[in-house]
């Protein structure tokens, strides 16, 4: 987007992380439904265990049975959270980044899709490192049984009980690795847009265009990185009391991709996949929809704001 050059990475950032948190609300039942999938097992479940569930429909109803539409929106307040601290950072290192790569450059030259993957995967380890916490409790959250559900802090603070203060960072490997997810994603994103802007014979996407690009680059970059998501899930979470008692505490993302395979075989990498699927493809293009417009609408304020900033020092 040419007017989006025009913002600094703290207006792309704002801009980004308002599109996240919409995208996020509009699709948490998704989130929590993959989750849940994510960390239980269908191998020697009934399709009758109001805990295991066969499908995103069954998940629906299953959950809205045993905890209400509420049950849908479990942990929303530290996954918003997460998510604007994450896209916040994101965006803001990925923007920082790339613009000061842009400046090195030669007049004329364009960046490589490597160095867009390399850019994005930098800006994404950074934004992991400070923002695992609230990922973490949002996981517990997520998935913990309805009369054993705390609130955020209280959540945090059995998590530093139980596991030190490094368990708030409990799974940051695979998400170090899983970084490679938006790079894939704003990588893809950028070329596809470009090729889609030259066919068209257009200087900017239309909202459309944006749904689109974004939802395909988003669905190449899940099913690369699946199962590693899948590990990264099962490692934050925490067995509810009565299943505690027969699991055996995962080491490492390897040891969960071990396990997993060993009991349910590739098809159990995968388990929640469609909701992991439409979840992140409709997130994802709502995201870059929304970002597209707060971003034309972040440039007037900044200039409204300037310009009286201007007046008062005249």
């Amino acid at each position: 987007m040419a007017a989006g050059s025009k913002l600094s990475p703290f207006g792309h950032a704002i801009a980004g992380t308002g599109g996240a948190m919409f995208a996020l609300t509009c699709t948490y039942p998704l989130d929590i439904i993959k989750t849940r999938m994510q960390v239980r097992s269908r191998s020697s479940a009934s399709s009758t265990d109001p805990n295991v569930y066969q499908s995103t429909t069954d998940a629906v109803q299953k959950i809205i049975k045993t905890e209400g539409i509420s049950g849908l929106y479990a942990g929303l307040f530290s996954g918003l959270l997460g998510t604007a601290s994450q896209n916040f950072a994101y965006f803001y290192w990925y923007t920082f980044l790339r613009s000061g790569y842009i400046n090195k450059l030669p007049a004329g030259a364009t960046i490589s899709t490597i160095m867009e993957l390399l850019l994005g995967a930098g800006a994404g380890a950074l934004a992991q490192i400070f923002t695992i916490p609230v990922a973490v409790v949002t996981t517990r959250q997520q998935t913990m049984p309805l009369g054993e559900r705390m609130d955020l802090k209280s959540t945090a603070m059995e998590i530093v009980q139980e596991e030190g203060w490094t368990g708030l960072w409990k799974g940051l490997k695979p998400s170090l690795v899983l970084v490679i997810n938006p790079a894939i994603t704003y990588g893809m994103y950028s070329r596809i847009q470009e090729l889609v802007l030259k066919a068209f014979k257009r200087k900017d996407m239309t909202p459309g265009l944006v749904f689109l690009v974004g939802a395909l680059a988003k669905t190449l970059a899940t099913v690369v990185t699946y199962p590693y998501i899948m590990a990264k899930v099962r490692l934050q979470w925490k067995p509810s009391k009565k299943d505690a008692e027969t699991h055996k505490p995962y080491n490492g993302a390897i040891d969960v991709l071990r396990r997993v395979f060993e009991k349910e075989g590739f098809k159990g990498w995968y388990t929640g996949m469609q909701a992991q699927i439409s979840k992140a493809v409709i997130s994802q293009a709502l995201l870059f929809m929304v970002k597209d417009q707060l971003e034309k609408y972040t440039i007037v304020l900044f200039a409204l704001l300037a310009r009286q900033k201007h007046n008062k020092v005249m």
